[in-house]
């Protein structure tokens, strides 16, 4: 299972209708976020909201959607903008079972006036 197909089984359990953004370039063999920073767009009552998908790199997506102008304007526009990352840990302390649990981020507008 894939970081993107966890954030939207997530989303969904949270009551979002969500589809993805993402394309593939198959000559560049790259992936292209919408607006550079967007994977995912959920949807739910009068939200919106922008999602951007990660494994271990949370630090470093973080700072690619700081330094996105787009990032503001979402904002602006009254969407959410959410990052959320994968990662392994220990299902119970001192166990060998290990799960994925999601860590995430909401940009606001304070997160631009920090810098």
């Amino acid at each position: 299972m894939t970081n993107t197909s966890r954030t939207l089984e997530e989303l969904r359990r949270s009551g979002f209708k969500c589809g993805m953004v993402e394309r593939y370039n198959q000559y560049t063999k790259q992936r292209h976020d919408l607006f550079g920073i967007i994977d995912i767009i959920a949807i739910k009552e009068h939200e919106i909201w922008g999602v951007q998908s990660c494994g271990s790199s949370f630090a470093e997506h973080k700072k690619k959607m700081l330094a996105s102008d787009m990032a503001l304007k979402w904002l602006d526009a009254g969407g959410q903008l959410l990052l959320m990352g994968w990662r392994k840990i220990k299902k119970k302390r001192g166990g060998k079972a290990m799960v994925f649990r999601p860590r995430e981020y909401l940009f606001t507008f304070n997160d631009w006036r920090e810098e």
